[in-house]
């Protein structure tokens, strides 16, 4: 198995998300770099509102839904939710990816690749937010 690291800083998460996703379903180890900076598309309030609708889905504090603060949990959910995680192969697909905020030592000397067409230039409107941002929204300590 090879192993793919990701930079996700000024990317779009979500199309950072599908080549992470896809590159795990093939047998590859995914490692998400700078998870923090990367961002989601939108208005700032219109994203937020989002984020505070799933936080309010009901349920039982044991049980769930759990909210997610963390900027590297927060995208490795966006990755895990695009992989087929009822069978075998997804399930295991979601163990091969690995997120982290800002770049660890170990990863300095790696050669980490960008994403083709997900910088954030690549949007046609100005209106982004970056995960940190709505992290911090949902609670996160930093």
């Amino acid at each position: 198995m090879t192993d793919k690291y990701l930079d996700a800083e000024d990317c779009i998460v979500g199309r950072v998300a599908t080549v992470a996703a896809k590159s795990a379903l093939l047998g590859h180890n995914v490692h998400v770099l700078n998870c923090e900076k990367a961002v989601i598309s939108g208005s700032r309030t219109g994203v937020l509102a989002d984020a505070d609708e799933n936080r309010a889905r009901p349920g039982r504090p044991t049980k769930g839904p759990f909210i997610i603060r963390n900027t590297d949990r927060y995208v490795r959910r966006i990755i895990s939710r695009m992989l087929p995680r009822d069978t075998t192969r997804g399930r295991e697909a979601e163990g091969r990816i690995l997120c982290y905020t800002g770049l660890p030592e170990e990863f300095k000397d790696k050669k980490l690749e960008k994403v083709e067409g997900s910088h954030v230039s690549k949007l046609p409107t100005y209106k982004y937010i970056t995960i940190a941002e709505v992290c911090k929204h949902l609670g996160a300590k930093r």
